[in-house]
């Protein structure tokens, strides 16, 4: 009788404020969490490997007289990047038709043509956007003409600029592609123009947009 009551007081005992009350059966349901997804697609590293394009833009001289020539010009480009963690180094060469040309005391000139082959640096920010120098060589050719009798003159010389190119990835084109805006300064020999008789240079800038696909 005595352990029947003592069993009972024991059962009718509070439990201890802050203590939790015993559990039975299995415990409370959690939900399995959730899928590990797959990384996104890594798009093709645009700064790294051959490259080849196209551009278009706007060229104006000074040249004999003080007169300035200028015109459209567009052409062609190809090279090759290299790349250390931001830092891109390269090489490009590119070959340009143009119209610019202008007239000054019955003598009219023009630049048909030039190209330049250079080399090129700079810094990627967030693997978008490549900021660059570049320098190099560059030729062309000047053509001065006066009734009727035209003489063309090759010039060699350098070229030195900057530019700024970026992926189109964003802008709904495919990942290979990029643009660029260019300005190229190109200082050019002088050398004896017929029928001027004279030394004539031919100093350039260059405005210029491109775009090019990556390999």
């Amino acid at each position: 009788m005595m352990l029947a009551v003592a069993s009972a007081n024991a059962a009718d005992a509070r439990i201890p404020y802050g203590v939790p009350p015993p559990q039975y059966g299995p415990g409370p349901y959690a939900p399995p969490p959730p899928p590990v997804l797959p990384p996104p697609p890594l798009l093709p590293c645009l700064w790294l490997g051959p490259y080849v394009g196209a551009n278009a833009g706007f060229q104006w001289t000074s040249n004999v007289g003080g007169l300035s020539p200028s015109g459209i010009t567009g052409g062609i480009q190809g090279g090759y990047n290299w790349q250390n963690g931001p830092f891109v180094y390269g090489v490009e060469a590119d070959f340009n038709l143009s119209n610019a040309g202008g007239t000054f005391a019955g003598y009219q000139f023009s630049n048909p043509w030039f190209g330049t082959v250079r080399g090129r640096a700079g810094y990627v920010v967030n693997n978008a956007v490549f900021f660059y120098g570049t320098a190099g060589l560059a030729v062309g050719i000047s053509t001065v003409t006066l009734g009727g009798l035209s003489d063309t003159s090759v010039h060699a010389g350098w070229t030195i600029g900057a530019g700024a190119e970026f992926g189109l990835a964003p802008f709904g084109f495919g990942p290979n592609w990029s643009a660029k805006v260019e300005y190229l300064y190109l200082g050019l020999s002088q050398s004896a123009v017929l029928p001027a008789s004279v030394s004539s240079s031919f100093p350039s800038n260059v405005m210029r947009f491109g775009v090019n696909y990556h390999f």
